[in-house]
């Protein structure tokens, strides 16, 4: 594993994409303080910059580095799911613009993978968390059902865990700082 983190390091600092497992679904990942970074992500998926993606941080810590407030029941949520839950936030900051949807809200995850957590701490900054799939088309539930069109995309393609079957997005919740709460994807 400290081969591969070393190797998703290097391309990631050098403003690449990987394609990687995460606590869900194979993810398609970058800095995601990089803008340019972004860019490619959403040409790679054909999909419009209006549509954001997933960011995953290592832990609660940097989960407030980049929301202005994250508002307390958070916590308990993140603390109680039994499945990997995203939440979105208000006013996110510290992240490219072109991941900020045109509310002022970005979708994080606090990783519970060890790999994704080690990766997110070593980088130092929020990683990008988006399905591996032309937008459109169905999210693969294993490495196997990747399109070649996206293997090729990638700069380097993480050489873990590709034989894990069946694999399932997170659920996710909108949490708004005026106190509502709405599940956008159980």
């Amino acid at each position: 594993m400290t081969e591969e983190i070393k190797t998703c390091l290097d391309v990631l600092q050098n403003g690449g994409i990987i394609l990687y497992p995460t606590d869900t679904v194979w993810g398609i990942g970058c800095d995601a303080t990089n803008a340019e970074a972004v860019s490619k992500i959403y040409a790679l998926k054909k999909r419009a910059n209006t549509k954001t993606m997933i960011c995953l941080v290592a832990n609660d810590f940097m989960l407030e580095q980049h929301i202005q407030k994250v508002p307390d029941v958070a916590f308990d949520i993140i603390d109680m799911a039994t499945k990997p839950t995203t939440i979105v936030y208000d006013h996110p900051k510290g992240v490219a613009k072109n991941l900020i949807a045109e509310d002022d809200t970005l979708a994080i995850r606090v990783a519970s993978d060890k790999f994704c957590q080690y990766l997110i701490q070593r980088l130092k900054k929020p990683l990008v968390s988006t399905s591996a799939n032309i937008a459109g088309e169905p999210t693969p539930t294993s490495f196997k059902e990747i399109s070649p069109e996206i293997l090729k995309g990638v700069d380097y393609v993480v050489n873990l865990d590709r034989d894990k079957e069946k694999s399932t997005p997170s659920s996710i919740i909108k949490l708004g700082n005026d106190g509502t709460v709405k599940v956008i994807r159980e």
